[in-house]
């Protein structure tokens, strides 16, 4: 499957590290007969050795020529492949419970995490290699430069755990940055008490829009003083200060004195 000229417009940087590959598939553990999906195969450097362990899998691929390789590379009863867009794909549609892994494009790494974040009470878990930025803001702590609204908003839905790096040697061609290996699990569905996980999400991206400013003003549409008080949050802080429960709290107080 050699000879493809990575696309920059697809985001595409191949990994070619056999030690890393082997590292990557280890973490994931697949077993036969589960059922998976990877985002973004590429030339099957993933690919290859988890159909070896899992017997199937089905496989999301927006590039044609690519695809056309791995219809040469793979029998039919191997992999499924998905002709078109992660960002528009019905993970759903798999059926559950999916286990979801990846090399993923990082020029939309953000909007698809958000996007999957969707189909989490379908998933199983989900390991992904991602730029070491992405994932140190997707496991932050508050009070952190790298806490933000990325971290809040997965962090409801997933509990996380950055695994290992890897560096821009490991691909081909060489990215600019290292990358890192994460594992999401969903949170069980009674953990998920927000109201109104929009209206959450409405909230947070308030909160963190504009990072300097205090909460007083960038949230002075959702709440005034009296609220603060009621809420017992310090109006003064920034976002970041503001741990996922705080903004659950939050979201739950507008949702309620709104139907009120």
């Amino acid at each position: 499957m050699n000879g493809h000229r990575a696309r920059k417009r697809f985001g595409q940087n191949f990994l070619s590290d056999p030690n890393i590959i082997r590292k990557i598939v280890d973490a994931i553990r697949p077993a036969v007969g589960e059922n998976m999906v990877e985002i973004g195969p590429g030339l099957g450097a993933l690919t290859v050795p988890l159909v070896k362990r899992l017997g199937h899998l089905h496989v999301v691929e927006i590039d044609r020529d690519l695809i056309a390789r791995l219809r040469e590379g793979f029998a039919a009863g191997q992999i499924t492949i998905h002709e078109g867009d992660a960002l528009r794909f019905d993970f759903a549609a798999l059926g559950a419970p999916l286990r979801v892994v990846g090399n993923l494009p990082y020029n939309i790494s953000t909007p698809l995490l958000f996007h999957l974040a969707n189909f989490a009470e379908q998933v199983a878990d989900m390991t992904f290699m991602l730029q070491k930025e992405v994932v140190m803001r997707m496991v932050a702590e508050p009070g952190t430069d790298d806490y933000g609204r990325l971290s809040v908003m997965l962090q409801y839905r997933f509990a996380m755990a950055r695994l290992f790096d890897v560096p821009p040697g490991a691909f081909r061609p060489a990215p600019k940055v290292t990358s890192s290996i994460v594992r999401m699990v969903p949170h069980a569905k009674e953990r998920l008490d927000a109201q109104d996980e929009a209206l959450l999400g409405r909230v947070v991206a308030a909160a963190f829009g504009q990072r300097r400013k205090t909460l007083r003003n960038t949230l002075r549409d959702f709440l005034d003083e009296a609220d603060f008080a009621a809420l017992g949050i310090d109006s003064g802080l920034r976002g970041e200060r503001l741990s996922v429960h705080q903004y659950v709290v939050i979201s739950n107080h507008v949702s309620t004195r709104g139907s009120g």
